[in-house]
Order: structure tokens, then C-alpha cells, then sequence
């Protein structure tokens, strides 16, 4: 089992001392969350707060994941950036390419590019990309992503991207994962026709992504992708000892989102807090499980 250090909307100071203090601890991996931007005026709800609401989001700090991860990779060594998750069809695919790409080259392969789709209009508005035909975006963006991490030229025609055969350089000296994120049967499809993982949103009980789980692997079966190595990335309160990590390793889980305060709330902890949290959790469940 790998364990991922979840931290956002916090100041922005405190994220390179947290990844070094992440990775020293024995975590695999650093969550990096994306927001573009808060809408002064907006009915879009947000699907993983029990009312919809998204006020919670006002005036918190975002840094772009590809500067944030840029940053945190030239302080770490060993610790992977998980993006969670990317909303890729709001972006070109070529663009988000170099960046992924990019970020691929000078980590030294410590992407994990969790990609899914926005759930709010106001995104897609304020970029001038159209909302309509999101989800097959994506899907293209997916297979663009492959073709060009190559190195090779890659062409493509689509019904959304038509792209001249063109190089991109750098190449990452292995393939990047590409995992993700969402619940609905399309995110399940694409996760297992598409994807090279699974990211789980949280906010359901266990049922909510054995269900998934179980959904994803009879269509990866389905794609013939079955045999192919696939993470699943999941948020629970089973995480946090080291029965509860035995349980969901049994489920086929092979990375657990873990946090140490209510991200919803107003960040009023202090960093030595945060750092003595993250090592504990290292000390009493990493540690047992490793």
C-alpha cells in the first residue's frame, strides 16, 4: 500500500516544508489540487458537499499544479506528485501535453496525472471552451497525451481535436500515468478503457467504491485491459489504521488519500501542527504496514 499526503487551501509557504517533511516520513506521494478561479455570481453546486455548496472555495489559495509540482520536485527526491484532479477539457491538448510532460522530465517520472472533468460551467465559460462534449474531449485528450509523451511525431483526427503530425521534446523517459478521477458509469469507462488508474472522490461510505471497484474491474475485463497493471486511489477512514489498510488492500486499493484537518474549513493549523500529524499517521500506520 502507498499512502498520499493530502494538503490544499492552505498558504501556499507551507507546501514545500510538508513535501520534504511527506516524503521523509515514508509517504509516496503529494496530492496537489486545481482550482482556476471563484465566479462572483454562480448556481453551479458542488457534488461532494452535502447541500451543493461551494462558498467554502471563496478566497482560498490555489497555485497552478504544474508550478506547484515544478516547485515541490526541486526540494524532493523520491515523492510523487498526484494531481487531483486536473480538469484536462478545459485546457488545449497539445498545451497540457508540454506541461505534463514537462513537469514528467524535470521530476524524473513523479507524475501521477490524475485528469477528470469540472463539475462547474463557470470554468469552461470564463476559459471560452465550450461545456457541450466535455467528456469526449477528454477522451481525446487522453489519447493525444499518449501519442505525444512518445516523443515521436503523432497525428491525430478526432471529432473535437485534428492535430498535424508534430514532436514534442523533451520526452519522459517512461510513460505517464494518466489516472481518473470520477463516479458516474462514463468515469468508470474511461478510467478502464482509457486510464492507467482510478481516483475516488470521497464524500460515500465503503459501499461507494467497492461498487466501483468491483464496476471497473468487470470493464477492464470487458476492454481487455485486465491483465494491464491499474491503481486505485481511494479516501477512507479505513486508511487510518493498520487493519482498516489490510481491508481495503483486500479491495484492491492501491493508494490511500490521507489528511489531517477538514479541508472544507478555514485552515487554522498551524504548520508544526500539520508536520506532527503527517509523522504520527508515519508512525503508527505507515510504518506498521510497509
Amino acid at each position: 500500500m502507498r499512502f498520499t499526503f493530502a494538503e490544499s487551501m492552505c498558504d501556499p509557504q507551507q507546501y514545500t516544508t510538508l513535501a520534504v517533511e511527506a516524503e521523509q516520513a515514508g509517504y509516496s506521494s503529494f496530492s496537489v489540487p486545481e482550482s482556476i478561479m471563484y465566479p462572483k455570481e454562480s448556481d453551479s453546486k458542488y457534488p461532494y458537499t452535502p447541500d451543493g455548496n461551494r462558498e467554502f472555495l471563496e478566497n482560498k489559495p490555489f497555485i497552478d499544479p504544474f508550478v506547484l509540482m515544478g516547485a515541490l520536485g526541486a526540494v524532493t527526491e523520491r515523492l510523487r506528485f498526484t494531481t487531483f484532479v486536473v480538469k484536462l477539457p478545459m485546457r488545449h491538448p497539445v498545451h497540457a501535453a508540454k506541461q505534463a510532460i514537462s513537469v514528467a522530465v524535470m521530476t524524473n517520472n513523479r507524475l501521477g496525472f490524475g485528469v477528470g472533468l469540472s463539475p462547474w460551467p463557470d470554468d469552461f465559460r470564463v476559459l471560452d471552451v465550450p461545456w457541450k462534449g466535455r467528456g469526449k474531449r477528454l477522451d481525446e485528450m487522453i489519447e493525444i497525451l499518449r501519442g505525444l509523451e512518445t516523443g515521436e511525431f503523432f497525428e491525430y483526427h478526432g471529432e473535437h481535436f485534428d492535430l498535424e503530425p508534430i514532436k514534442l521534446c523533451p520526452a519522459p523517459s517512461q510513460p505517464i500515468p494518466i489516472l481518473v478521477g470520477g463516479h458516474s458509469e462514463l468515469a468508470l469507462r474511461r478510467a478502464a478503457r482509457l486510464g492507467d488508474g482510478w481516483m475516488h472522490a470521497g464524500g460515500g461510505e465503503a459501499t461507494d467504491f467497492d461498487a466501483a471497484i468491483s464496476r471497473i474491474n468487470d470493464l477492464r475485463a470487458e476492454y481487455g485491459r485486465d491483465q494491464e497493471p491499474f491503481e486505485v486511489h481511494v479516501i477512507s477512514m479505513d486508511a487510518y489504521t493498520a487493519d482498516g489498510v489490510k481491508r481495503l488492500e483486500d479491495k484492491g486499493v492501491t493508494d490511500c488519500i490521507v489528511g489531517f484537518r477538514n479541508a472544507y474549513e478555514e485552515d487554522t493549523m498551524p504548520l508544526q501542527q500539520k508536520i506532527d500529524a503527517l509523522k504520527g499517521f508515519a508512525d503508527a500506520v505507515i510504518s506498521k504496514v510497509a
